[in-house]
């Protein structure tokens, strides 16, 4: 039996990047080919990264004319490029309807990273995030997702050993496309990325955490920045939703017992506002008994934003008190700052601004 084919795009033609290895298959199938030319299409466009159907001879030539007719694989025009210092590079790329988004290529001496983004602003409004303060226009496509690490691929010339969904958005709240995007980063005939190399980075959308759990097993990265509802309900306003008490036992679910796997928590550094020894004793208490690394991040800044970064210092001792305490926590270096590539710093372009509460932008909790 034939499953349905793959929705066209409403240019009545397949989006070829939106498609996951079943997507492909179901859509050579659709065309009345065999399963195993849409896994050769799927490897064709990934894995080597080809846009000219012609150049796909292992596909008979009917499957290859139709789809040029029937789909189409998309780039995302480079707006503007910006490398810094470091090595770190930052691309403001253009989507089809005039929307931009960046994203930001890291390497390291072991490694490189890719830094994605999930949506075209951002709903969440936390208070010290300069994507937030463009608001929200849409979600992004899987394929507009893949299509930012086709672009760092061709431009750097090598797949990136890590991808961390922690560009403009939240990505629990374009769950359908932020998956299937996950699921062709890990794909063998694609970008080959084990599980423990995609990280998925959210503010606390705990109904798609437990969602997310049922479907992936990929890094999870949690936004805290607070110990305490109070704060987190001033710094993160997802919370107001899915306070603290709701968000710490659903990261203990998506880890499923699995010793070997832990949770990330992100925590800013603000000077003055959560990097008090008081704050430090109340994050090891909330942290109890949930496998956890604490990665301390001093804060980027950015125009208007009203907070100051926490002296290096002070960082330091926030950082062994939790150690002291036998959890793993380390400092974030910060990259790509004086390009604005750095964490919190992602504005692209967001056009038709759109300012939706909190609550109406994700999910009521059972």
């Amino acid at each position: 039996m034939i499953t349905p084919p793959p929705a066209a795009s409403a240019d009545g033609r397949h989006d070829l990047l939106s498609l996951d290895l079943r997507g492909c298959e179901t859509l050579a199938q659709t065309f009345g080919c065999k399963p195993f030319h849409g896994r050769n299409l799927f490897k064709w466009v990934h894995k080597h990264d080809v846009d000219d159907f012609d150049a796909m001879t292992d596909l008979p030539k009917a499957f290859r004319a139709r789809i040029a007719a029937e789909a189409r694989i998309d780039r995302l025009p480079v707006a503007a490029e910006m490398p810094s210092a470091d090595g770190t590079v930052k691309w403001l790329l253009e989507l089809a309807d005039g929307q931009r988004v960046e994203t930001v290529f890291i390497p390291e001496e072991r490694r490189t990273t890719l830094c994605v983004s999930s949506q075209v602003g951002c709903a969440l409004d936390c208070a010290f995030c300069a994507t937030a303060r463009q608001g929200f226009n849409r979600n992004l496509s899987a394929g507009e997702i893949i299509a930012q690490v086709r672009h760092a691929v061709r431009r750097m010339g090598q797949a990136p050993t890590n991808i961390v969904l922690m560009g403009m958005g939240e990505p629990l709240a374009n769950f359908d496309a932020v998956v299937t995007a996950t699921n062709i980063m890990r794909d063998d005939l694609a970008y080959m990325l084990s599980k423990h190399r995609v990280t998925l980075s959210t503010s606390g959308i705990v109904p798609n955490i437990y969602r997310l759990a049922e479907v992936t097993d990929i890094a999870l990265a949690v936004s805290l920045h607070a110990p305490d509802n109070s704060l987190r309900d001033a710094l993160v306003p997802i919370n107001r939703k899915y306070p603290l008490e709701m968000l710490i036992p659903a990261c203990r679910a998506y880890l499923r017992g699995d010793p070997r796997r832990r949770i990330t928590w992100e925590y800013v550094m603000l000077d003055g506002v959560n990097d008090s020894p008081a704050h430090a004793k109340a994050l090891i208490r909330l942290l109890e008994g949930t496998p956890s690394k604490v990665n301390l991040i001093p804060f980027n800044p950015f125009s208007g934003s009203g907070f100051e970064t926490s002296p290096p210092e002070r960082v330091d001792s926030f950082r062994q008190r939790l150690q002291r305490a036998g959890l793993v926590a380390t400092t974030r270096k910060t990259r790509g700052d004086e390009i604005a590539a750095a964490c919190g710093q992602l504005v692209g372009r967001v056009q038709d601004r759109r300012r939706r509460r909190v609550a109406a932008a994700v999910p009521a909790h059972p």
